[in-house]
């Protein structure tokens, strides 16, 4: 199969993407968090704060190992035990789904996504560290001064000895391969999104300075953590500083002295650490790996800024919101109420005010420091929210298109176009009849091909995640729920916004709207 066929059936029919008759191992599924053996390892403080109110108190004062930890707990930390029946096996010998959660979704809570981190603190001997969420604790995998050797890696474009670390967001492919086969490549990059999505939001509360860098030297990147590309690879690389007047994205124009994955590679000593899986038979996934390949950067060549795309329709159907102020919540205590309703959403309806306080919040995610814009002023987002309204106070039905610089709704389609939707979904997982907001996030329908070639495409789902974290905990901030959801017909969804003649595509939709408590038993886990 070509990888570009590969695409479109990730996007346009996810059951070429399964074998027939898939039957998931259940029992010799892997963990949900990596486990390294034998290495050093330094416990962080479990008693993590309960508020994140006032933290910015903090800003520009590099932060202690403790701080770091709690920094860590709220990005991608075991945050929640899970106890639940599902209401498809309320019969005699029905299963209890039991599971760890964290304050980010994940496709089937697998979490495929590891972080890493290069620290340099007082309190701790400079090194890349593992973080393990498991036992709250860093593990030692590379002890030393990686500023130069990170900064090549970058293409020169970050002054890494100004930044007190950097957080390394990997994808390890087996941990959602194992039930979802090759769709799983799709997930990948919307589950390091909303993982990269929440850091940004954790950072602003710890007063730390972020950047996003999406293209780097995948291979001397993987070299520097110790992992293994066939299993496992960097998807973003995201520096931290307490200066707010630190340059980012600057450019190195010497061409012969532009760095290669290859010979950065063997400046390292290989090393080569032991970790524990669970799964005893890993099946292989050679297409998916044939992808990998071929969005990997080898060298990094100057590149003009990817900018996204300005969409106009008529100015005669456009829908002025409500001018509202940004949303001022303890973000702690809006991760533990976010909540994804499946069978629990009720009927309720929608202010013009929630609704702008939503579109607004969720796409100020849109505006983030990145080596895509790099030091443009007023980027143009390369992802877009299109929704479905039914019962929003003062706005009549119908399709519409968000316009985030003019804070407004552009009408596509009138009319109430739910039961269109319902029969677009491959579960009846949720009833879009008691859901009064159906959002879809659209970007390129090429997928950024054309400016990146096949990196391209994770990185647009990356942005798509981002989108839909910060939409999530926007919603959880005015007490709704929202469920991201891949299982829908995006034809459908993209001939209801006629989208393709503004040449974008549905990237993942999810409803969002009032709902009940879910019966389950829960207990937060921290100290």
């Amino acid at each position: 199969m070509s990888l570009d066929a590969f695409l479109h059936d990730l996007h346009h029919d996810i059951d070429k993407t399964k074998p027939p008759g898939l039957e998931v191992d259940w029992e010799d599924g892997p963990l949900a968090y990596k486990l390294y053996r034998g290495l050093s390892v330094i416990p962080l403080a479990a008693e993590v704060p309960l508020t994140l109110e006032g933290m910015e108190g903090h800003a520009k004062r590099q932060p202690d190992l403790r701080a770091m930890g709690h920094f860590l707990w709220y990005v991608y930390g075991l945050t929640q035990w899970s106890q639940s029946v599902p209401v498809t096996t309320i019969v005699p010998g029905m299963t209890v789904l039991q599971s760890y959660r964290r304050f980010v979704p994940s496709g089937g809570a697998l979490y495929p996504n590891e972080v890493y981190v290069y620290l340099k603190l007082a309190d701790l001997p400079a090194g890349v560290y593992h973080y393990d969420v498991a036992h709250h604790r860093l593990v030692l995998l590379r002890e030393g001064d990686f500023d130069s050797y990170i900064a090549r890696a970058l293409g020169n474009r970050c002054d890494v000895s100004a930044c007190f670390g950097a957080v390394f967001v990997t994808t390890f492919f087996w941990k959602n391969f194992f039930k979802y086969h090759y769709f799983s490549y799709r997930l990948q990059g919307l589950d390091a999104g909303a993982l990269i999505g929440q850091l940004l939001e954790v950072s602003k509360r710890f007063g730390f300075e972020p950047g996003v860098y999406v293209r780097f030297l995948d291979r001397a990147l993987n070299e520097l953590l110790g992992v293994s590309e066939q299993e496992e690879s960097v998807y973003a690389v995201i520096p931290l500083s307490v200066n707010p007047a630190m340059t980012w994205f600057a450019h190195v124009d010497n061409e012969a002295g532009r760095d290669s994955a290859e010979g950065l590679r063997g400046e390292l000593p290989p090393v080569q650490h032991d970790h524990y899986v669970r799964s005893r038979r890993v099946k292989e996934f050679p297409l998916l790996l044939q992808m990998h390949e071929a969005s990997l950067d080898e060298t990094l060549r100057p590149l003009q800024p990817i900018r996204g795309a300005r969409i106009a329709h008529g100015e005669d159907q456009t829908i002025a919101l409500p001018g509202v102020k940004r949303l001022a919540f303890d973000l702690a205590s809006v991760c533990r109420q976010r909540f994804s309703p499946d069978a629990d959403f009720v009927r309720g309806k929608v202010t013009q005010e929630q609704l702008a306080l939503l579109l607004q919040e969720a796409t100020a995610s849109c505006s983030y420091r990145n080596d895509l814009d790099e030091t443009a002023e007023s980027p143009v987002p390369r992802v877009f929210l299109y929704v479905c309204l039914y019962q929003v106070e003062g706005i009549p039905d119908g399709a519409y298109r968000y316009d985030s610089e003019a804070h407004a709704l552009q009408r596509v389609r009138d009319g109430d176009h739910r039961f269109l939707l319902q029969q677009g979904m491959s579960l009846d997982n949720v009833n879009l009849f008691q859901v009064p907001l159906c959002f879809h996030v659209a970007g390129d329908q090429d997928h950024l091909k054309a400016a990146l070639g096949f990196r391209g495409y994770r990185i647009q789902q990356m942005e798509a995640g981002m989108l839909v974290q910060r939409l999530l905990l926007a919603a959880a901030a005015i007490g709704m729920g929202g469920h991201p959801l891949l299982g829908f017909d995006v034809g459908l969804s993209d001939e209801l916004y006629r989208m393709t003649s503004q040449g974008l595509t549905s990237l993942i939709q999810i409803p969002v709207g009032p709902h009940r408590p879910c019966p389950r038993l829960q207990g937060g886990l921290h100290g």
